[in-house]
């Protein structure tokens, strides 16, 4: 298998990791070649399927033509001509043989769960969030005044929305209310923040026979990092006020927004939790923003913090990218849940509840993809853009894979908020380049006219430049050289080679620091401090106040002119530029492409390779991270 496993690594298709790993694990099986050679191939693409994304190996990839995703199928024979033609039997049985792999009833550093390869770790991970919901009495019928959340609901919602119509917020806020786990997913646009405040609302309005609301209930509001809290606190305010709300009720919805890491109370140092399955959370509503960016790790996290009685509300886009760790368990959930409708004994609730009579029920065939479903809604009205939008438009197109109408409007001169500009030789990337610093010279220009860090921090806020890659020509850190240089020479920036910061340097945290309450992704700006003797870094936090550091004190950080798609999901700008790279890459995939589409509000600029080839793949290709929790969650017990 030697030779093999050189042919393998020199593609790129296994690790060092990975490869070291296999043979760790086949050192430890019986002394048969055949077995062994079973357990490298087995493990090795285990490891290398789990260092892109993937949960689990199922067994049936184990074939030539499935293996390595079928893009290498001579390497793949002569795999098999070497191993034979396993079947599944013969897999199974191997596996288990070894000493390294249980079915799970013992600890061993592989498990084998319904045909499907897990590292122990991960496998319980998996196991505890479908054990979360597969809880009985997700839906908590017999302890609700319908009477009364009836009467909430048409008192939060307008008179003038017509039973005829759908209003899925409505429904969103009755399951929510309704249910002990709740899943709302939508798109940019759908209005999850104001679902999100038009909640809070309710449940102040149904708790109102408790004198002291905010003693009755602690209400937390998460989401994966500290970057978007300070937009979800504005637009919650924002959604609150378009509220017909007196002083004194808007004064008792009290709630605190925090990070995840903050939340589970993340210890200097360590992966571990202040807060986990032998130290619950205090909280009686915990609201999880974001989900889809929430990984499998720390999912089960966040579910082993949760008491019992905690009620748990995820909101998210579902289409959206998923986390860049393992896993994509909103997405899987919501996929599981998203069927034709709900039950009809839960329809019937939901009408009664909101007025909404065109509920759709699906039969009882399947117990639990309904129990699930009868907890999910998905938004479906977009209230950001015109039906003239062509933003909209184009982000629809691409979520629904019609190659066809991205490319119609790309080229359309009918929707001047999208600019589309291909690109084939090196002036092409010096204009490029120009454009951006031309869409960052306002906010510079207020740093030399010496502004308010607010007003600094606003307007660098409008705009942002989304990479797909971190390397190359067209990742991360070349366009951040690149338009740090031409800044230099249009005289915006002054760059000393003896101090890294420089003044007006915008910044993102690679690394947690807990003590400094500075998290992965939040972003601020290096400007001088109010006497202009030293350089501080400037981040704007939730309630509307700056937080400053001096340089020296900062976690590992890194230029933020552009940033990676990744980087960017949760947060919104006025005016983005979206760079995808030449060459087609796995990466390239149709929710990347949808999820740094939908980060503009007002304006988008793609810069894309002449030819249509990268386009036409990552629309093409959609993301499917390998998992057993659907598998988990038919489950009945």
């Amino acid at each position: 298998m030697e030779e093999i496993i050189i042919q393998a690594q020199k593609l790129n298709l296994w690790r060092p990791l990975d490869i070291y790993f296999a043979r760790m694990i086949a050192a430890a099986s019986s002394p048969d070649y055949y077995s062994q050679a079973l357990l490298l191939l087995a493990s090795a693409c285990l490891s290398a399927d789990i260092g892109v994304g993937h949960v689990c190996l199922p067994l049936s990839r184990l074939t030539k033509n499935y293996l390595f995703e079928g893009r290498y199928p001579k390497l793949s024979m002569q795999i098999f001509q070497k191993i034979g033609h396993p079947n599944m039997e013969t897999w199974h049985n191997v596996l288990l043989k070894s000493p390294s792999v249980s079915d799970g009833l013992y600890s061993t550093p592989l498990v084998l769960d319904n045909n499907m390869l897990y590292l122990h770790r991960l496998w319980q991970y998996e196991c505890t969030i479908a054990n979360f919901f597969n809880r009985p009495l997700m839906i908590i019928n017999n302890q609700i005044n319908y009477k009364l959340v009836s009467t909430v609901l048409d008192s939060i919602f307008s008179k003038n929305n017509h039973n005829h119509i759908m209003n899925w917020q409505k429904i969103a806020i009755a399951i929510a209310i309704t249910s002990k786990v709740a899943l709302i997913s939508g798109g940019p646009g759908t209005g999850k923040t104001n679902t999100l405040a038009k909640l809070l609302v309710a449940l102040l309005l149904i708790n109102t026979d408790s004198t002291n609301y905010s003693a009755r209930l602690r209400i937390i509001i998460t989401t994966p990092n500290s970057q978007m809290i300070s937009r979800l606190r504005e637009y919650i305010m924002l959604s609150m006020n378009n509220l017909i709300l007196d002083n004194s009720l808007r004064n008792k919805i009290v709630y605190q927004i925090m990070s995840i890491p903050r939340l589970l109370g993340v210890l200097p140092n360590s992966k571990r939790m202040r807060y986990n399955c032998d130290n619950k959370l205090n909280v009686d509503i915990l609201i999880i923003d974001d989900a889809s960016m929430i990984d499998l790790q720390m999912m089960a996290n966040i579910i082993n913090a949760i008491p019992n009685q905690t009620k748990v509300i995820f909101f998210g886009d579902y289409y959206q990218l998923a986390s860049v760790e393992t896993g994509a368990v909103f997405r899987d959930i919501c996929k599981f849940a998203d069927t034709s409708g709900y039950s009809e004994i839960r329809s019937q609730y939901l009408v009664s509840l909101t007025s909404c009579r065109k509920i759709f029920y699906r039969s009882e065939n399947n117990y639990r993809q309904n129990k699930i479903a009868d907890i999910f809604c998905c938004l479906r009205t977009n209230y950001r853009f015109k039906d003239s939008s062509g933003i909209s438009h184009l982000a629809n197109a691409i979520k629904a894979g019609n190659i066809k109408d991205t490319i119609a409007l790309l080229n359309s001169i009918k929707y001047p908020e999208i600019n589309y500009i291909p690109r084939s030789n090196k002036n092409d990337y010096k204009n490029m380049v120009d454009d951006f610093v031309t869409g960052y010279q306002y906010y510079l220009k207020l740093v030399h006219q010496g502004k308010s860090h607010h007003k600094i921090l606003e307007y660098f806020n409008k705009y942002r430049i989304l990479a797909v890659l971190r390397e190359g020509q067209f990742g991360v850190n070349n366009l951040n050289s690149s338009i740090e240089h031409a800044l230099i020479c249009y005289g915006l920036i002054k760059k000393t080679i003896s101090f890294s910061c420089y003044v007006g340097q915008p910044i993102i945290i690679m690394r947690n620091s807990p003590l400094l309450e500075l998290y992965n992704g939040d972003i601020g700006i290096v400007l001088l401090d109010s006497k202009h003797t030293r350089l501080l870094a400037y981040f704007p936090l939730y309630d509307g106040t700056i937080k400053t550091v001096p340089i020296n004190c900062l976690p590992k950080y890194e230029t933020a002119f552009t940033i990676t798609v990744h980087q960017s999901i949760g947060s919104e700008f006025t005016n983005t530029a979206l760079v995808l790279p030449d060459n087609i890459l796995p990466v390239l995939t149709r929710e990347l492409l949808y999820t740094g589409v939908t980060r503009a509000c007002k304006n988008l600029s793609i810069y894309a390779p002449h030819n249509k080839e990268v386009l036409v793949h990552t629309i093409n290709s959609t993301i499917n991270r390998r998992s057993g929790l659907k598998e988990k969650l038919l489950i009945i017990e």
